[in-house]
């Protein structure tokens, strides 16, 4: 995933570490050109010293080619400036913003921010959440999106790489239909062991999925 944070205090700066540990890849704003620096010598990530408030800022930032958008500065009324403009002028997948005082959650939800939150830490749970669901595919809808036929890769650390089928306890409303392996497509029985790498095809109900997508993205380390 690719996302932009505006805000580049201590909190800005701990959340787009903890983003770095997933993988990601982290653009930072900060209007501050000292903070700047210090950021830059601290963290692998791409600094766009400016106002997040200002649409050239936001511009070179990437926001209309990110995955999603986090405004986690001090200023409250900021924060819902940048979010909006992300989510209306650039057309942001996901918006994010905090709001330092929790009296103002209702109104950054109100004015149309995907995410309005108080706590880093629900941020962060947002952004894994988020990057599971993008690594879930949607292949085919059912019965007006009541069920769904999705497909996920499995990575390197799964943990169900080399488990047999029979071993593993599917979501109820789920279902495993198929495995992709190279160009070898396999029909799955109970003996059938996974490999990282194989693609997944699975039916599910609307209220299944994230359980599937847990089982499909744990790691062995979880497991």
């Amino acid at each position: 995933m690719t996302i932009v944070i505006m805000g580049g205090g201590k909190v800005g700066e701990s959340l787009a570490r903890r983003i770095l540990e997933g993988r990601h890849e982290v653009r930072l704003i900060e209007i501050d050109k000292l903070r700047c620096v210090q950021i830059a010598n601290d963290l692998d990530v791409e600094i766009i010293c400016g106002d997040g408030t200002n649409i050239s800022t936001l511009q070179k930032a990437g926001v209309q080619d990110s995955d999603c958008f986090i405004a986690i500065s001090g200023n409250d009324a900021d924060n819902l400036v940048a979010s909006q403009l992300a989510k209306k002028h650039f057309g942001a997948k996901k918006v994010i913003a905090r709001a330092n005082d929790p009296r103002n959650l209702e109104t950054m939800r109100i004015l149309g921010v995907d995410y309005a939150v108080s706590s880093t830490e629900i941020i962060a749970q947002l952004i894994e959440q988020e990057a599971n669901l993008m690594e879930f595919h949607l292949v085919a809808s059912l019965n007006k999106g009541r069920g769904q036929i999705c497909s996920v890769t499995l990575h390197d650390m799964s943990a169900i790489h080399g488990r047999e089928v029979k071993t593993l306890v599917f979501p109820k409303g789920s279902l495993l239909i198929s495995i992709v392996r190279g160009d070898k497509l396999i029909i799955p029985s109970g003996d059938t062991v996974l490999q990282s790498g194989d693609e997944i095809i699975a039916v599910c109900e609307e209220r299944s999925k994230k359980a599937l997508i847990k089982l499909m993205n744990s790691t062995r380390s979880e497991a």
